[in-house]
């Protein structure tokens, strides 16, 4: 099972000056929750945006720089060469970023969409691409109000291919 795991607001904006422009809490832990033991896959930028390997996860890194090399992390030059790596893992995730994501989609790889909405409006410079509902199918939904942890409202909602 290959899944796409993402936090994206109202536009689907996902990030700016390659970073998260909320701080959702719930979502963090939801995502740790989920993702650990796994396989997860994610481009340079994001790898370096977080700064180290995740713990309890493999982490896969695909750049385009061949002599890139990160200690506790595998590199690939591909989404096609992160798959092959992680074949033997029931489930894989793929964290982002931007590019990834559309790679991602556009390769026909993946099999889920595990997506937190962020019920506002943002100013971004990279953004989620537009979920096709002729090709994916809305299965769960789980809505959340804003409390004192968490500034925004959110649904954590989940696709799976038509």
């Amino acid at each position: 099972m290959i899944t796409i795991i993402a936090a994206i607001g109202k536009n689907n904006e996902l990030g700016k000056g390659n970073d998260l422009i909320w701080h959702l809490p719930a979502d963090l832990k939801r995502f740790k929750k989920v993702t650990s033991g796994h396989h997860i896959i994610m481009g340079r930028n994001t790898f370096e945006s977080i700064g180290k390997p995740l713990p309890n996860r493999t982490t896969i890194i695909i750049t385009r720089n061949k002599a890139y090399t990160k200690e506790g992390c595998l590199i690939v030059n591909s989404i096609e060469e992160a798959i092959e790596l992680s074949k033997n893992n029931s489930e894989v995730f793929i964290i982002g970023g931007a590019q990834i994501y559309k790679q991602a989609l556009e390769s026909n790889l993946v099999d889920k969409l595990d997506i937190t909405l962020v019920h506002e409006n943002f100013e971004a410079d990279v953004y989620f691409p537009k979920i096709d509902s002729s090709v994916w199918k809305e299965v769960s939904r789980e809505d959340f109000i804003a409390d004192e942890k968490n500034k925004y409202d959110y649904s954590f909602v989940s696709y799976v291919k038509k």
